[in-house]
This record gives C-alpha cells, sequence and structure tokens, in this order.
C-alpha cells in the first residue's frame, strides 16, 4: 500500500540531536555472487533483529541504490549510544558478522569481492532541518513523525534555530 502525500509542507518531528549511520555494500565483482548475496542479506537480517526490538534505538531506515553496484541503508538512531550499543553488543547479528570478517582478513582469506562501507553523522539540535512538500512520510519523517512545518517556523533559519527546551516554554508578551 502507498502512503498518500500530505498536503503543504512539512518538517520531521525530530527533537534533540539527530543521529544518522549510512551503511552500504558495493560489488566490486559481479560475478562473485556468493560473496556479496550474503552481505545483503545480512543487512536485511541486522534490520529485522532491530525492528523486532525497538529498545535497540532503530527508529526508522530507507533502502537505496546509488549505481548497479552500490546499495545501502540510511538508519536514523535515537541516539549515537544506542548505535553503538548495538554495534558492539555481543548478542546481536552484526558484532558475529564483524567478527567473522576480522578474522577473515587476519587471515588473509577476505575476497576483495564486495566493499562495505558507513558513514555515522550525529547533528545537534538546531544543526539540521528537514521540509517535505506534498510527500508522504519520508525518511527522517517516516522515523520521528510528522509535524505542519509552522511548527518550527517558516524560514530555514527559523527551523534551524528551534530547540526542544524552548519549543514547550512559555512565550514573553
Amino acid at each position: 500500500m502507498f502512503a498518500k502525500p500530505i498536503p503543504g509542507r512539512t518538517t520531521a518531528a525530530v527533537e534533540g540531536d539527530a543521529t544518522v549511520l549510512l551503511i552500504g555494500m558495493r560489488i566490486n565483482h559481479f560475478w562473485a555472487v556468493h560473496h556479496w548475496v550474503p552481505v545483503f542479506a545480512a543487512m536485511l537480517r541486522m534490520l529485522r533483529e532491530l525492528g523486532r526490538d525497538r529498545s535497540r534505538g532503530l527508529l526508522g531506515h530507507v533502502l537505496l541504490t546509488g549505481s548497479p553496484r552500490t546499495y545501502y541503508v540510511v538508519q536514523y538512531w535515537e541516539s549515537k549510544d544506542k548505535l553503538y550499543a548495538y554495534a558492539s553488543a555481543p548478542d546481536m547479528f552484526h558484532h558475529r558478522v564483524w567478527a567473522l570478517i576480522n578474522r577473515k582478513e587476519r587471515a588473509g582469506k577476505l575476497h576483495r569481492h564486495v566493499g562495505l562501507w558507513h558513514e555515522a553523522y550525529i547533528a545537534p539540535e538546531g544543526s539540521y532541518e528537514s521540509i517535505y512538500f506534498d510527500m508522504p512520510p519520508y525518511g527522517l519523517a517516516t522515523a520521528t513523525g510528522v509535524l505542519p512545518i509552522g511548527r518550527r517556523g517558516r524560514r530555514a533559519a527559523d527551523r534551524l534555530a528551534h530547540r526542544a527546551s524552548t519549543a514547550s516554554a512559555p512565550q514573553a508578551d
């Protein structure tokens, strides 16, 4: 089922810092299917694992492709601490996958058929903005909810200046 567009301009309802992880793979050799398909499947398994336990901190994600060779996920997290905790939790699938990759690399048995990458961004409150025009919730707004843009300001400078602590404070006359 397709989400319906919300008329007009909206913004993401995020409060506080925004933690975003971009993580992906690049297929270096298409013919090495037995090397890159398991990597792709592992990412899907991690997303399912995180979806089953919302307390781990993943708010939402978007699967994207950059080219026929490059696939990645934009992930939105409650906090950098929850992102780090998931990445290092010994009972989670991510930890087992990275342990296997590290063992193979040390043993010289890591094939270079698929590349892996990630970028993590911790954007302090007041240093990010989002605007959606006639769009269903997307990206950060899917993860955190949607607000009418007027709640955060009509101008980018107003939205960038938004602070959760001042948003609920009474306004002086």
